[in-house]
């Protein structure tokens, strides 16, 4: 990822040297792409923050989380009397002084603590004017007034600590969120409608306002200071924080009970509704358009406005609530609903807030791979986020969310575009280039030595026999392996020296400025002596060796892909000659190197054209000298070298795994050759077809249900086929062996263990095992006649001995002369194939020998 001068340098910085891990966690910790995707897209967030372009969202948000409250009962303290459509019906509009001053007088009545007329009297409104005078008299009135553009006096003759002015902030959108509690003029200070209500209320409890101590300009009541809006509070970013404002903390869509003008005049009023309570006194009714949108409006139905009244007795009952520090209801409710006032993040900490969650969200992304997690963990993410800005809300923090969301987001989204190009060149696992960000790099270099006239190395390293980690602890030692390998693997090259990760165990050291061939062989003696001490993986020492392949740039026109295949070439003949070894390469290896590929590229050629044939091989009766099956072996049928035995290709074709399908397709085959034959020749020859099974096909998980498909597809009787694995194949997994072999069995096919002899066989074993014959190796069979002492004959013999103990059959492979017949005749073998009888032939040539009936 970095240039080999920039590692070079690092390296001599002491908090950027390799930990345990083999990174650089200094350089990680300041320069990792997550960090700094982190800090630019907070910066440009914080900054797209601040010009208040999220302002909007931030707002929907607020009224989400406000909507989102438990909801309170309606606050006690309060009466709201309604001018609803049926009071205009029945008394017009405006009310008349008379109708006004009646409610006043009845609501008077029951003694109310303070009432507020939200009703405009600047004018008269005959009858009743001298009526109306006499009940604005009353010390516990309050009126208002209008300081807008096109202001309206309160009534004539109300002392100005009982007037005040009705002027509510809308935000932007049309909402109200804030309330304005003073206003100034230049010969006066006015308050607001609600404050006077609730100073006037305040007031019977002993609570008068008052300069705060440690800031005049901040008014205290009660058990709170009151600091004013900014402009740039909680998810505000730009509004007019003119005078002195508050965010508005709504108790619940019904603030308080109602009765009608029309309730009142008739008598129709419950006294404990009005006795000691904050009465206004205002209109509802639509036709008068006198409501505003709130952030309850985007949720209701039926009603999408809240009279100007309401929104009143909102403020009210919040400047009264805090500073009582109560709602005057149930206390319990405090937990979820705290009368405190709004508090924000300072604003200098607000970028900060932001740039944590775009920590998070890179931090986070880059340590997981996976999309489905990638996109589980962007959500959870983003639900901790808001569930974390309810919980803030819910105790009056109301902190910027769409502001550190879009950060997560974006970050979450960087990283992953990130790590999808990073990834093209780097290996997931180990950080390390992969091949193709391994050439392009080694192309620059060689290049560059070219010019220097200076040469590089590079090491092709293979694991040993990795797979076997893999199988037997797990998928997840062997990733522990691998990270560990490589921090071995750092110890021995110098920083400049570039490692990359080629395949699953397969890694390739780029050796920069080489300034003679004998450094690179060093190097790879220094690996080896690096694994001398074992791994430890899951509590348990494991001892790994590689096999490695050393090339050099020796000549001016090599290539990236040319020097990495002759390293590539050179590690295939260090491993031939034994694991934990390694080998220069030389140009005659490239010969030998080109052979097999163009042979393994031929191979899977053949798979796709059907160039493979089957030969038939006799099996044949001792005891009454007849044919009584074939055993079907593999041919390739190659275009330009003729007829290619097993010996030419098979372990190609294990080592690419082509195995499986041609496995696959010599069963079919076979089997469909034999029910031509059963066709042909009906019920005067039973015969058997006898098909090998190699490991790789016998560790497949399927493998009962493909030969079942096959034997359904071709028609034949199961129990003409018989099914032959090597002894060293049933012998590694007995108990896993025995499962599958009882698996087999059940399709009534016949079952033989082949090279009976040559491997590591039990008689606790053998006697378990569901088959139906042994067949002994040839290299048994083709000694009995040369060997002096009579040691493979006695070995044959034995072999017959126990398999009929087991009451198994025995069949003799390689029968190559008449003496051997014979001996397996007296030895009491059953059956016997070989050239003695016939090579194995195409099907024309077997069917003909078939017709022929033979006789030995």
């Amino acid at each position: 990822m970095w240039s080999p001068k920039l590692r070079s340098i690092l390296s001599r910085i002491p908090f950027l040297k390799s930990d345990q891990s083999g990174f650089y966690t200094g350089l990680k910790t300041l320069l990792c792409p997550g960090l700094i995707a982190s800090l630019a897209i907070a910066v440009v967030v914080a900054i797209v923050q601040q010009s208040g372009s999220l302002q909007p969202l931030e707002l929907r948000i607020f009224d989400l989380l406000v909507r989102l409250q438990p909801e309170n009962k309606p606050d006690p303290r309060l009466l709201v009397v309604t001018i609803t459509e049926a009071d205009l019906k029945n008394q017009g509009w405006p009310l008349s002084d008379q109708v006004l001053a009646e409610t006043l007088a009845r609501l008077q009545q029951y003694k109310p603590v303070v009432i507020g007329i939200d009703v405009y009297r600047d004018l008269p409104q005959p009858p009743g004017m001298e009526k109306l005078a006499t009940q604005l008299q009353a010390e516990n009135i309050i009126a208002i007034t209008n300081l807008g553009v096109s202001p309206i006096p309160p009534p004539p003759n109300i002392p100005p600590e009982r007037i005040g002015f009705n002027d509510v902030p809308v935000d932007p959108d049309g909402v109200i969120r804030r309330q304005l509690l003073f206003a100034s003029t230049e010969e006066e200070t006015l308050f607001s409608f609600s404050l006077q209500l609730a100073l006037f209320y305040l007031q019977t409890k002993g609570i008068q306002p008052e300069n705060y101590s440690s800031n005049p300009n901040y008014m205290h009541l009660g058990y709170q200071v009151f600091v004013p809006l900014k402009t740039w509070s909680g998810g505000y970013a730009k509004i007019d924080d003119q005078g002195y404002q508050l965010l508005l903390n709504y108790r619940s869509p019904q603030i308080a009970k109602t009765v009608s003008i029309g309730e009142v005049l008739a008598g129709n009023l419950n006294p404990s509704l009005v006795q000691d309570k904050i009465v206004l006194i205002g209109a509802t009714a639509p036709s008068l358009k006198d409501s505003f949108f709130t952030p309850y409006s985007a949720a209701a139905l039926n009603e999408a406005m809240m009279p100007g009244v309401f929104v009143h007795a909102q403020m009210t009952s919040h400047l009264i609530s805090v500073a009582l520090n109560n709602f005057g209801i149930n206390q319990s409710l405090k937990f979820w609903h705290s009368p405190q006032l709004f508090w924000f993040l300072p604003r200098w900490l607000e970028p900060i807030w932001i740039l944590g969650w775009a920590l998070v969200a890179g931090r986070i992304t880059w340590r997981i791979r996976h999309p489905i997690k990638q996109a589980i963990v962007l959500s959870s993410g983003l639900l901790i986020l808001f569930g974390i800005g309810y919980g803030l809300f819910v105790f009056k923090g109301w902190f910027p969310l769409i502001a550190p969301a879009l950060a997560f987001v974006l970050t979450s989204i960087s990283i992953i575009a990130y790590k999808q190009v990073y990834f093209l060149s780097h290996d997931p696992l180990t950080g390390l280039p992969n091949r193709g960000g391994f050439l392009n790099y080694i192309e620059k270099e060689i290049n560059f030595k070219t010019r220097q006239k200076t040469f590089c190395g590079i090491l092709f390293l293979n694991i040993d026999r990795f797979k076997v980690i893999n199988d037997s602890l797990g998928h997840q030692a062997g990733d522990q392996l691998l990270i560990n390998l490589v921090q071995r693997l750092r110890t021995c090259v110098r920083t400049r020296d570039m490692i990359a990760r080629l395949s699953a165990d397969e890694f390739a050291i780029l050796i920069e400025h080489l300034r003679q061939p004998q450094n690179a062989i060093w190097v790879a003696e220094r690996i080896q002596q690096a694994l001398i001490v074992p791994f430890d993986l899951q509590g348990q020492e494991v001892f790994r060796t590689i096999s490695i392949g050393i090339a050099l740039n020796d000549s001016t026109d090599t290539t990236a892909e040319a020097l990495l295949r002759n390293a590539n070439t050179a590690m295939y003949q260090a491993r031939s000659q034994g694991t934990g070894s390694y080998q220069v390469f030389e140009h005659k290896m490239s010969v030998d190197g080109k052979q097999h590929l163009q042979l393994e590229t031929d191979l899977r050629r053949a798979l796709e054209r059907q160039e493979f044939v089957l030969h038939y091989q006799p099996l044949v009766s001792l005891k009454t000298g007849k044919l009584i099956g074939l055993e079907a072996l593999i041919r390739w049928q190659h275009p330009q070298k003729d007829l290619l035995f097993p010996d030419d290709f098979m372990s190609i074709a294990k080592e690419t795994g082509l195995i499986i399908p041609m496995g696959q397709w010599v069963i079919k085959e076979a089997c469909h050759q034999l029910k031509r034959l059963q066709d042909q020749f009906g019920n005067s020859l039973d015969l058997i077809m006898g098909v090998n099974l190699s490991s790789r096909q016998f560790s497949q998980p399927d493998l009962v249900e493909q030969i079942q498909e096959i034997i359904l597809a071709s028609g034949i009787n199961p129990q003409n086929l018989r099914l032959e694995i090597s002894e060293s194949v049933v012998m590694k997994e007995v108990d896993e062996t025995i499962t599958l072999l009882q698996q087999l069995k059940a399709l009534n096919v016949r079952l033989s263990i082949d090279d009976f002899g040559t491997g590591f066989s039990s008689l606790s074993s053998l006697n378990r095992f569901p088959v139906d014959t042994l067949k002994i190796d040839r290299s048994f069979i083709s000694q009995m006649e040369t060997d002096g002492e009579g040691e493979n004959l006695v070995v044959v013999q034995t072999i017959i001995t126990l398999a009929h103990v087991l009451k198994l059959a025995v069949i003799a492979e390689g029968v190559e002369t008449l003496k051997q017949v014979e001996q397996l005749r007296l030895l009491g073998c059953e059956f016997a194939q070989g050239f003695y009888f016939l090579r194995p032939v195409s099907a024309d040539l077997a069917i003909a020998f078939i017709e022929s009936d033979p006789c030995w």
